[in-house]
Order: structure tokens, then sequence, then C-alpha cells
């Protein structure tokens, strides 16, 4: 099959590009999934940002 003798080699091939489908997969299911809540650390770093861009 495709001039590959070796059964590992072949395997390893087509696991590699089973893994890349999966992945690519996976990427479409989760591409604007996300945490959308505010944490308190963001409000936090929000508020640092603020006050070092107003010293500028």
């Amino acid at each position: 099959m495709l001039g590959i003798e070796d059964k590992g080699v072949l395997t390893a091939y087509l696991l590699c590009i089973a893994s890349t489908l999966l992945c690519v997969i996976y990427g479409l299911i989760n591409w604007n999934r996300g945490d959308e809540e505010v944490q308190p650390d963001d409000v936090k770093w929000a508020a640092e940002e603020k006050k070092v861009e107003e010293e500028i």
C-alpha cells in the first residue's frame, strides 16, 4: 500500500493523519467557545492597566 512495506511505518502514517483530522474537528467544534465570564483577576488587571495608561 503506497509503497510502504513495513506495517509499523504505515501505522505511524495513518495515526498521524487520524490525529490531525481529530485536532481539526475539535478545533472547528470549539472555535468560538470560551470562558465569557469576567473573572476578578480580569477586573483587577483592567484597573491596573487603566491606571498605568493614565500615568503615561
